[in-house]
């Protein structure tokens, strides 16, 4: 039918087709009737793309010199036609290229400048939007950070590791500080003098992971696959050490990735890493846990061992990054079986400079109520609402947790107050009393929402009054994570004692859910569990956190690893007692 532009399209698919057969002459000669389709019709953006998959294609075979070329022009049509995206795409592949080809200062010159143009991509994004576009731009800050490993410029490779994660969270925790707090002027890049000082107001060592990919040769196809675990580690002292784990052997041995590995250990303790409708799992006959959780060990502690504290009171901040977010850390298993909270205090945050976020939130906060404990806010085991447990169901009552309820009431009496239970405590009713409350304690369900993360929430009493039916799809008694970002709060404290709580989407911002919108709310510290929790022994392990917190005068991470300690005693399984994970701020 004499549609030029239609087949172009059709002659460009079949060679991207040929491409990921790992057919690349043939791709090639497809690319190439198509590349002179749409220069016969002028079509100056699909020239440009025709281009840019032609350097893939010759990439792929090894052909550097003729992929650079192709790169070239496709990077000349993208400026002149001023097309971002296309521009921060052409010089991320030609970094890429250059850097194969050995040629580093080259490759490090096109990878910043295309890390800028992609960046200049998130200037006037809501924040849903710039955690969407950030998923896409990850290639260019793993490049550059490889680029810097072979220069030996650790240094530098650690600020665009850094630069490369949580950072629409920080522009918003940034923004957000700024209206509030005089205290805040963050720099929208962080330096390695920040890094340093940062560590040192947190008085922790800090451990910084960095995932790297890399196309490697799979049975004749290039495959994009998990190649090195970049490990830093940054003393209070200022002092920063690089160190790196080899992942390849995982794939190219065990047939498994980081990802999966981290999945498989969960599901030896017992728990699930997908929604699973506040079900525990049962871990897998023959499966065995020690196995797994020294794996994990030896992949992400062994290299960094002899760095991290002797003296177990001393604070190990983790800053993980992708499936490493869902890694139990406390119950990870040295090679003599001793686990890691008996070695150290351990908490975790989503960047370095987050914590620098926190560090000013919770300087605000001793501004606001100085050190006595003055409002808190306790809830226990609300009358559950209905809730579908899966989507299309009917929607069911969540049960009852009788332990939560009576975790409240002793928690209540440590810290001098009432908790609210039973239909008393609404949603409506708690969402008002939070925004003044100095610790916030909530023993309920959670709901995991990791296909959105915004809709993760907890469960609350649904409200009485019938005259007002619901918004289709709107479920009474749940107040999800999208309605916490909204709210400001000036709590020190947040303690989520209910599951999943630290879940979520995890995207290459961090895990979009509730943690975040509580931070991104105000708050500096937060306790979230990274699983399904069974009620009486996480009943057991709170009022111990407060006993250790309140008497005993601990800061709230020594506070949670004596809690741990305390209930491992009784309850061996890491299921009943490393689900819990500090984020944020210690003291």
């Amino acid at each position: 039918i004499k549609d030029r532009q239609g087949e172009g399209k059709a002659l460009g698919n079949l060679g991207n087709a040929y491409q990921n057969l790992g057919d690349y002459p043939k791709a090639i000669e497809y690319l190439q009737q198509w590349l002179a389709i749409v220069r016969e019709i002028k079509d100056r953006q699909s020239e440009g793309k025709a281009l840019g998959n032609l350097g893939i294609a010759y990439d792929s075979l090894g052909d550097y010199p003729k992929a650079i070329e192709y790169y070239k022009q496709d990077l000349a049509i993208a400026r002149e036609i001023k097309d971002r995206q296309s521009q921060g795409d052409a010089l991320n592949n030609l970094g890429y290229t250059f850097y194969k080809q050995g040629n580093l200062l080259i490759a490090e010159s096109n990878l910043i400048e295309g890390m800028k143009v992609k960046e200049s991509l998130r200037s006037g994004l809501k924040d849903s939007e710039k955690v969407s576009i950030f998923d896409t731009q990850g290639n260019t800050y793993r490049t550059l950070q490889q680029v810097y490993i072979a220069q030996n410029k650790t240094d530098a490779a650690l600020e665009i590791a850094e630069r490369g994660r949580a950072r629409a969270f920080v522009e918003l925790l940034t923004s957000r500080l700024q209206t509030t707090n005089s205290l805040a002027n963050i720099a929208q890049q962080v330096s390695v003098a920040q890094i340093k000082q940062i560590a040192h107001n947190e008085k922790a060592t800090l451990v910084q992971y960095s995932i790297i990919y890399d196309y490697f040769k799979v049975q004749g196809k290039e495959q994009y696959k998990e190649s090195e675990l970049y490990i830093w580690v940054i003393k209070s002292t200022g002092e920063i050490i690089f160190r790196k784990a080899d992942l390849k052997p995982l794939w190219q041995k065990e047939n498994i990735n980081l990802n999966d590995l981290v999945d498989n250990t969960r599901l030896t303790i017992g728990v699930r890493s997908r929604a699973g409708g506040g079900i525990i799992a049962q871990a897998a006959p023959g499966t065995n846990q020690t196995e797994k959780l020294q794996k994990l060990h030896q992949l992400l502690i062994k290299p960094i061992a002899n760095l991290l504290p002797t003296d177990p009171n001393n604070r190990v901040i983790f800053i993980p990054q992708s499936g490493l977010f869902l890694v139990p850390f406390p119950a990870l298993k040295d090679e003599n079986g001793k686990f890691l909270i008996e070695k150290h205090t351990i908490l975790t945050a989503p960047s370095i400079q987050v914590l620098d976020l926190t560090h000013l939130q919770k300087q605000r906060s001793e501004m606001l109520h100085g050190t006595s404990l003055q409002n808190v806010l306790v809830v226990g085991n609300p009358t559950m609402p209905f809730v579908p447990l899966f989507p299309g169901e009917p929607p069911q009552q969540l049960p009852s947790l009788p332990g939560a309820e009576l975790e409240a009431k002793d928690i209540a009496q440590q810290l001098n107050t009432h908790a609210i239970i039973g239909k008393q405590a609404t949603k409506k009713a708690i969402a008002q009393k939070m925004p003044s409350a100095q610790i916030i304690h909530f023993a309920t369900h959670g709901i995991l929402d990791d296909y959105r993360g915004l809709g993760s929430s907890l469960a609350f009493a649904p409200e009485p009054s019938p005259n007002s039916p619901p918004k289709p799809g709107e479920i009474n008694g749940l107040l999800t994570a999208e309605e916490i970002l909204d709210m400001k709060l000036q709590a020190e404290l947040v303690v989520l004692s209910a599951c999943d709580t630290g879940r979520g989407r995890i995207t290459g911002d961090g895990v979009i859910g509730l943690s975040r919108s509580f931070i991104s709310a105000g708050v500096p510290s937060i306790m979230v569990s990274l699983w399904s929790v069974p009620d009486a022994p996480t009943a057991s392990l709170m009022t111990q956190f407060y006993t250790n917190f309140k008497q005993s005068r601990m800061d709230k991470a020594q506070a949670l690893r004596q809690a741990m300690l305390t209930i491992m005693k009784t309850h061996p399984n890491p299921r009943d007692w490393a689900a819990f994970t500090l984020i944020g701020e210690s003291e």
